[in-house]
């Protein structure tokens, strides 16, 4: 597989190939660790060389790499590999090190709980945004996603929001990636998505509502960094026959703004 395999089938546009500073056999790496999926705890080498479309002699190589690193664990009695603690600790530092996150934990379950929904906050990984904190009500759940948890960029609240909040330029760029991957479906995300822009301008939050699993309505809220290093997204969801739209535009999307501000306004005070 060359630089521009299926290493990059998802990654932001680059120009790949007359990039010196890229580091192919480490990118290699990388993507076969995402190979695993949230449930999945053990590949064996066969199905890492599908899903990242390397040969399986390189696979072979990268994987008694990554064992000898800590980053995988192999089965000897299943001829398999696991996660190792290895990515535990990347991912742990990475949660710990997010000032956001401590700020916003508060206030989410607070609001969680008045609610009855489930608040969410997420960055985007590719194509998909990606739970980072996650905070339960004590109302009724058809959905029950954790941190780590991911979802898709175009047809949810969080995702919406995200792009919402990007620049012109970098919207754009996401967007002719969406289009790729949806096909023909596209033009019906594409009218999805404006209509959730609009929202966004008109009123601070983008909806779905059933557009991403049909008994599941959210609003979506993005935050931009104090520090200048880009764009999270907050949401606040649950059950279709329990959180209706008007509630969602009445009552639930103002408090998701709200909170959001707050979350800015304290995080704002570290950086003055």
């Amino acid at each position: 597989m060359d630089k521009r395999g299926s290493i990059d089938n998802e990654l932001d546009n680059q120009t790949l190939d007359q990039d010196r500073q890229f580091v192919t056999a480490l990118a290699r790496g990388l993507e076969l660790l995402r190979c695993f999926r949230p449930g999945e705890q053990l590949l064996g080498n066969q199905e890492l060389a599908k899903r990242s479309g390397l040969p399986k002699a390189t696979v072979s190589r990268l994987t008694h790499t990554l064992t000898r690193l800590g980053y995988l664990q192999y089965v000897n009695s299943l001829g398999k590999y696991a996660l190792d603690t290895g990515v535990l600790a990347l991912g742990y530092a990475h949660l710990s090190g997010l000032d956001i996150r401590r700020q916003a934990r508060p206030l989410m379950q607070e609001m969680a709980e008045q609610s009855q929904s489930s608040l969410s906050m997420g960055a985007r990984d590719r194509l998909s945004m990606v739970y980072t904190e996650n905070c339960q009500g004590p109302g009724p759940l058809t959905l029950r996603l954790d941190v780590g948890s991911r979802i898709p960029l175009a047809s949810t609240a969080m995702g919406r929001a995200y792009l919402a909040a990007l620049p012109d330029h970098e919207r754009d760029l996401l967007l002719d990636q969406l289009r790729l991957r949806a096909g023909e479906q596209w033009p019906v995300i594409r009218e999805q998505l404006e209509k959730a822009f609009r929202q966004y301008q008109d009123q601070g939050f983008c909806l779905s509502c059933s557009e991403w699993q049909k008994d599941i309505n959210a609003v979506g809220v993005p935050l931009h960094k104090p520090d200048g290093s880009g764009v999270i997204a907050f949401s606040a969801g649950g059950p279709a026959f329990v959180l209706r739209q008007h509630m969602l535009e009445d009552d639930l999307g103002p408090r998701l703004v709200h909170l959001v501000r707050s979350v800015e306004i304290n995080l704002g005070r570290q950086f003055q």
